[in-house]
């Protein structure tokens, strides 16, 4: 007990400290993870022995990690991305194996050793990329999803890779029994290779695995849709939230344990039950109860990571290791480019698929493993491409930051399209025809009140010509542009831009050229709200103001006020604002932290409670209308 809970403190100190840090200097948690278990295990020497027990433990996190990413998949949307996982993620697997296949017999191994090794290396690491695209909100980006299909393929194809790798032992290593079993030679090197706990299908004859094989993956299936609602129904009568939780755990170990007895992967058969379990009423119920347990569990696995790497091996050929290291990087990530650029991918996307998938994988420490075991693969080059595969893993958070430095560079380059020629005039010109935009342009227009549109996005632009809404391409800010779509002669200015600065710029110089012209602004926040009324705009909308108001009402109306009241109460909340704001930003100054001005504090709280008396007299008015 007393060394759990020493190796318990250590694992929690050594997370608690650094992977704060490396998320403060833009590492990313995967990177802090790594880090610890790295100075905690070789550097320090506070772990040691236990790691490797403790990783098949934490490699939970991956097989929940699976099982969660199986909940956002129905089948029909598995079935809709079948060309990007036969296709993209299938030549992937595909042309990187042969590309290592080749390099590793290039140095010297057989063809069956220099196949395993591909098999194994071409992988990437699941966790680490996902974990890394939802830190960086990227995976809805056209690469986030690309690389969402080749990992979920990648993890698919680990169940015909470990089906396949015996077959490249057999001539070497195994014989062929009589009643069509493989028996292993008991001569020779072993690689360190060793079964745990139990199998179903060791020394079985295929055709016998194969069966046995079929039929665990037809229970988790008829299971997940037979079983499972009864057994929350029978859960849920028992009125304890824990046992949700329980029951959740429950079925992630309980088939990992099904799918380790056939010799398949746990993660994929816990991915595989998250799909069945995606059209499911309790999927929110097990996605909220597993999470928790998926985030620690995964940090968990990233530290045993780190305290795996066998410093002392790395030492006695460092160049050697980091030269293999980033030559799988170099030619899985040619491979990624090709395939990328091939399947329409483009500027960051195609950048952010480049690199994102070019180290190898946990994944591949279970082929390895099992490689030794089945004596694919000689023990000593297993013990040295753990090694290659935990330096690519560690090498992975830089390759994203590489990806976010060119990302920057990316954007701050992006070609710059010549301007429209402007040859309409209107009395309102709208600045921005985004989402606010548009509602705005289409408002008008439908009102019989001619707008000219300006925009510097060109996608935008032409996707709205493609609605039969014209615009100009042309950076708004630019007096000459301005100018040219009739700024002398307009009667309003709308200012829809994304951005504050630009907003701040071109409210601005209208309002020096155009002392009369009315400008109505589009606030990101309170404080834009102030900067915008001090550079001269008239009306200004806060981008969630209206809607969150509406909202407001529509709570009064549920919780006893009538319609014609929580309409009085919207509207007396409406036009104390705008007062309010105009008050206020006569005192706000943007040299002046908010909460050190008293002045602006002050008013605040008078304006709370001129607020709070304005809508008690409405209802006491209401009152007397009704009692009368």
């Amino acid at each position: 007990m007393e060394t759990f809970l020493y190796q318990a403190t250590i694992y929690l100190t050594a997370a608690v400290i650094a992977v704060p840090i490396a998320a403060r200097l833009g590492l990313g948690s995967v990177l802090g993870y790594l880090a610890a278990g790295l100075i905690i295990g070789p550097l320090l020497g506070l772990v040691g022995a236990e790691t490797e027990g403790l990783q098949h433990f934490a490699e939970f996190g991956v097989v929940m990690m699976l099982f969660l990413i199986g909940l956002e998949l129905e089948p029909r949307a598995l079935w809709d991305m079948r060309h990007k996982l036969l296709g993209l993620g299938g030549l992937q697997v595909t042309i990187s194996t042969l590309a290592l296949m080749g390099a590793a017999m290039l140095t010297g191994q057989t063809w069956s050793v220099g196949l395993a090794i591909g098999l194994t290396l071409s992988l990437s690491s699941t966790a680490i990329v996902l974990q890394t695209l939802s830190e960086k909100g990227l995976m809805q980006t056209g690469g986030g999803r690309s690389m969402f299909s080749v990992l979920l393929t990648q993890d698919i194809a680990v169940i015909p890779i470990l089906a396949f790798l015996p077959l490249l032992a057999v001539p070497l290593t195994a014989q062929i029994s009589t009643d069509g079993s493989i028996r292993r030679a008991v001569s020779g090197d072993h690689g360190g290779g060793h079964h745990d706990g139990l199998s179903l299908v060791e020394g079985l004859p295929g055709w016998s695995v194969t069966l046995i094989t079929i039929a665990a993956v037809a229970f988790v299936v008829l299971a997940g849709i037979y079983l499972t609602r009864p057994v929350f129904r029978y859960i849920h009568a028992a009125k304890l939230s824990e046992m949700y939780t329980a029951l959740a755990l429950g079925i992630v170990v309980g088939i990992s344990f099904l799918m380790t007895l056939v010799g398949l992967s746990p993660a994929l058969g816990a991915f595989l039950a998250g799909v069945v379990l995606a059209n499911s009423e309790f999927r929110h119920e097990l996605e909220s109860d597993l999470q928790p347990f998926k985030g620690l569990l995964l940090g968990l696995f990233f530290i045993t990571v780190g305290a795996g790497i066998d410093i002392s091996g790395f030492l006695r050929s460092p160049g050697d290791l980091i030269g293999l290291a980033l030559l799988v990087i170099v030619a899985k990530g040619l491979v990624l480019y090709f395939l990328g650029r091939a399947f329409g991918l483009k500027g960051r996307d195609h950048w952010l698929f480049t690199l994102g998938l070019a180290q190898a994988g946990e994944f591949g420490f279970v082929l390895l493993a099992f490689s030794r075991q089945q004596h694919v693969i000689p023990g000593n080059v297993a013990d040295k491409l753990l090694l290659v595969i935990a330096l690519t893993m560690l090498i992975t958070p830089l390759l994203f930051i590489l990806y976010d430095i060119l990302s920057k560079r990316l954007k701050e380059n992006a070609p710059v399209h010549k301007p429209d020629e402007i040859d309409e005039q209107g009395p309102v010109i709208i600045a921005g025809i985004g989402r606010f935009g548009q509602v705005v342009n289409r408002l008008v227009r439908a009102s019989g009140f001619k707008t000219v549109v300006l925009d510097y996005d060109m996608e935008t632009i032409q996707l709205m010509r493609r609605f039969g809404v014209k615009g100009f391409l042309g950076d708004p800010t630019r007096p000459e542009l301005l100018k040219a779509a009739g700024l002398p002669k307009a009667r309003v200015l709308v200012v829809a831009l994304d951005d504050p600065e630009a907003a701040l710029k071109l409210v601005g110089f209208a309002r020096k050229e155009r002392p009369d012209l009315h400008i109505v602004a589009r606030a990101r926040d309170r404080h834009h709200v102030y900067r915008l009324y001090q550079a001269g705009a008239d009306d200004i909308v806060r981008e969630m103001f209206d809607s969150s108001l509406r909202a407001g009402r529509y709570v009064l109306e549920n919780i006893g006020l009538s319609e014609f009241e929580a309409a009085g109460a919207e509207q007396t909340f409406y036009a104390h604002d705008r007062y309010a704001v105009r008050e206020l930003a006569a005192l706000w100054d943007p040299n002046v932290p908010a909460s050190e001005n008293a002045a602006y504090i002050n008013r605040i709280k008078e304006l709370d409670k001129e607020l709070e008396s304005a809508l008690l007299a409405l209802g006491e008015e209401s009152e007397e209308k009704q009692s009368a």
